[in-house]
């Protein structure tokens, strides 16, 4: 079972990100949902055992099929890449 990395914060829904720890772009994902002050949760697909890795490839992938990142859920929506608009307008708090 994969460890998911909790951040606290405001209740804005299911919010989970896929991201990998090299990624300039999921770190911006990550600025932002810190400034938005909500709670999420997330994962470094690149920092997991291989088997764990592919298990969370292979679910990120029902979100994004491109099986790219950072793949942010928010109550269902998904957002693929830094896209600070969109992000602002699914996590509402």
């Amino acid at each position: 079972m994969t460890d998911w990395t909790v951040v606290p914060g405001k209740n804005a829904g299911y919010i989970r990100l896929y991201a990998l720890s090299t990624c300039g772009h999921c770190k911006r994902v990550r600025e932002l949902l810190k400034e938005l002050g909500v709670a999420y949760r997330f994962v470094y697909a690149d920092l997991l055992p291989d088997d764990e890795a592919q298990t969370v490839f292979r679910e990120a992938m029902t979100f994004n099929p491109r099986g790219s990142f950072p793949t942010l859920v928010v109550d269902g929506t998904v957002i693929v890449g830094d896209r600070e608009s969109e992000i602002r307008e699914a996590v509402r708090v």
